[in-house]
This record gives C-alpha cells, sequence and structure tokens, in this order.
C-alpha cells in the first residue's frame, strides 16, 4: 500500500440525524483522497433528498433496514444484523470497517475497526437529567452493549473533547480513545443577511430543549423560523418549517441572521458549525460542547434562564454592529473545522491501524487543532 489513502473502507451510518450528514461529507471526502467508501446505513433505507447529499461522488451506498440500536437495546436483532455485515463485509473486502454506531463493534470483523461516538443513550439522559428508566433491564442490556464495543474496537473516536470526557466518565474504555472535531466542506460565502432568527431541532426531543426559544418567540420582534417537526400544538411566534432537506437547510442558514441552540446535550453541533460558515451570529446554550467548540464566537445562555435568552437576542436584533462583529467571529472560526482537517486525521489514524499489531493499538489521542 503505497499511500494510506488507498484503502477500502467500509462505513456504517444511519439516516436519521447529523450522522448522516457527517457520513456523507466525511465518505465523499475520503473517495477524494483516493480511497473507496461503501456506505452502509442502519435503520430506515435513505431517501431521494438524502441520496442527494452523494450526488457526483464515487460513494457506494447500501441500505440494509437493520434495527438502529437505539431502538433495540436489547440487542434482538444483532444476530441478524452480524450475519448481514459479515457477507457484505466478505463480499466488499474492507481494509478498515469504520461505525458510526455501537453494537456492530461487538461483532466478529476481520477488518480493524474505528468506532465513532457521535451520542450515547445514556449521555443524553444524564445531560436532561432523566435517569430513572436506565434501570429497565433493556436499557441496562444496551449499556453492556456499548461497553463491550468500546472494548472490542481497535480504535475509538469523540467528536468533542467533552463528549469525550462524558464516555470515559459512563464507560470507562480500556483504551483512551481520539478526539476528532468534526469538519465541513467550504460552501458559499455568506449572503446578505435578513431580520431571521433560526434554529433547528424537534420540538419533543428534551435535548434541543426548542421549548425555551418556543417560549419566548413570541416577545421578539424578529420573526423566529424552526426546522423541524411541531407537535399537535405547534407554539404561536415560530414558523415550523418541518424538516427540511440538507440543501435547504443550508438556504435558510444563509439567509438567518442569528443561529440558536438552546440544547441541553450536543455531543458535536453539525447546524452550530454549518450555521456559523453561513456567517450566522450564534447564541448558544452554556454547555460544555459548546464552550470548547464555540468560545470567543458566540453569546451563551443558561439553557433553563428563559428572561436571559429573551434578552440576548432582543438586544442582539437591535445592536447591528455587535451583530455583524458576532457574524464574523463564527464565520472565522467555522473555518477551523474544516472537512479537509477531519478527512486528514482519520487517515492518519486508519495508517495507525494498518500498520499496527492489534494487540498494539495506537493508544495517543488524535486531536484536530489550530
Amino acid at each position: 500500500m503505497s499511500r494510506p489513502s488507498h484503502i477500502r473502507i467500509l462505513m456504517t451510518t444511519d439516516a436519521l440525524g447529523g450522522v448522516w450528514t457527517y457520513s456523507c461529507g466525511l465518505a465523499s471526502s475520503l473517495v477524494a483522497s483516493g480511497a473507496d467508501v461503501t456506505l452502509v446505513t442502519m435503520g430506515p433505507p435513505t431517501s431521494a433528498d438524502q441520496r442527494e447529499m452523494l450526488r457526483g461522488s464515487a460513494v457506494q451506498l447500501i441500505d440494509t433496514n437493520l434495527a438502529l440500536e437505539w431502538q433495540d437495546p436489547e440487542g434482538c436483532d444483532l444476530a441478524n444484523a452480524g450475519r448481514v455485515l459479515a457477507r457484505l463485509e466478505a463480499q466488499i473486502r474492507p481494509d478498515i470497517v469504520h461505525l458510526n454506531s455501537f453494537r456492530e463493534a461487538t461483532l466478529a470483523w476481520r477488518a480493524p475497526t474505528v468506532l465513532v461516538a457521535h451520542s450515547c443513550v445514556n449521555s443524553w439522559a444524564l445531560a436532561c437529567r432523566d435517569t430513572a428508566w436506565l434501570v429497565e433491564p433493556r436499557w441496562r442490556r444496551y449499556t453492556e452493549l456499548v461497553s463491550a464495543a468500546f472494548d472490542n474496537t481497535r480504535a475509538w473516536v469523540c467528536p468533542s473533547q467533552s463528549f469525550h470526557d462524558d464516555i470515559v466518565g459512563i464507560y470507562r474504555p480500556r483504551s483512551p480513545g481520539a478526539v476528532i472535531w468534526n469538519g465541513i466542506a467550504a460552501g458559499d460565502s455568506p449572503c446578505r443577511k435578513r431580520e431571521l432568527i433560526f434554529a433547528a431541532g424537534r420540538i419533543w426531543d428534551r435535548a434541543k430543549n426548542i421549548g425555551v426559544l418556543a417560549a419566548v418567540a413570541p416577545g421578539l420582534g424578529w420573526p423566529v423560523h424552526v426546522a423541524g417537526p411541531a407537535d399537535a400544538h405547534p407554539s404561536t411566534g415560530i414558523t415550523w418549517l418541518g424538516q427540511l432537506p440538507h440543501r435547504a437547510l443550508r438556504g435558510h442558514l444563509q439567509h438567518a441572521a442569528i443561529f440558536v441552540s438552546p440544547a441541553l446535550y450536543e455531543p458535536f453541533g453539525l447546524s452550530v458549525l454549518e450555521a456559523a460558515a453561513a456567517g450566522c451570529a450564534l447564541v448558544l446554550s452554556d454547555i460544555p460542547t459548546f464552550r470548547e467548540l464555540w468560545s470567543g464566537a458566540a453569546l451563551f445562555f443558561d439553557p433553563s434562564d428563559r428572561q436571559m435568552l429573551h434578552r440576548l437576542l432582543a438586544d442582539l436584533c437591535v445592536d447591528d454592529l455587535g451583530r455583524t462583529q458576532l457574524q464574523r467571529r463564527a464565520y472565522e472560526h467555522s473555518l477551523t473545522y474544516s472537512l479537509a482537517r477531519t478527512t486528514s486525521a482519520y487517515l492518519k489514524l486508519y495508517e495507525e491501524l494498518l500498520t499496527s499489531e492489534p494487540a498494539s493499538t495506537p493508544h495517543s489521542r488524535i486531536e484536530v487543532r489550530v
């Protein structure tokens, strides 16, 4: 193998959230670097809009309809998944298996595995202060499978140091893992902004905490648009846009002057990065991940303090100079999280795995830093 990029990669993913955006970007960038990548989806099959995100790349896509681990916490479908994925590994013959969910790392892969932790049920529950149900047998089984996944994989990765620390505290993996920040490809330069506040999230997802924004929206002078499904009784003061195709979402971000994330839990936050790259001023909940990634480039608020959020947004709407400065800082800081840098870090990790013995898996962290 003359160059580490000349490798075959089997990458699992799912089509229900930000993992799909991450997987499409990374897989396409790896292919552009010379790798062969096959994306294998867990859960529901991809939509036409989602497949559009791979148009123009040589990434191969296979939908499996295998159960998602958080929808099958007891692992009832795991044996079937093992058979399906073993057949795919024999067919594709990858040099590296890059896993974007946990339970598949417990399977008997021939190729070295990299497990990327994007989120987990236990850390979600802790952040939302809703943990009583975790003692149920099915969720205890889920925790056992996740712990086994960390101990079975050759290397594991988190997209932020904050989430890495959460994972270590909950699961105590045997190896220290790596931190590789997510990245996105450079897009269009920020365009002229409109008097518009934008957010993304499902109203029923407690971790997204969109209800806090819905509570303050009626008292703001600017319209508030939210990408994501509303509940049966949508709040007044917000325009609910429903689930948007990725291209449409980025179009809205290009025009929004302010982006808000009141999240209680966010292991990275690709939508925040995309908003910053579109030149939005960032107003973010004061949680460790956002402090790590966006200090100096955003305004922060206590996600339980509605009055503070209202005050920040109201002031920013009328402060043209301050808003413009914040937009510039967010855009400039977004350049830190480039897809090229992320791809380079993963290629370095793959190379270390391919040139080391299984018993000497690299223990140094790979951190994407300026």
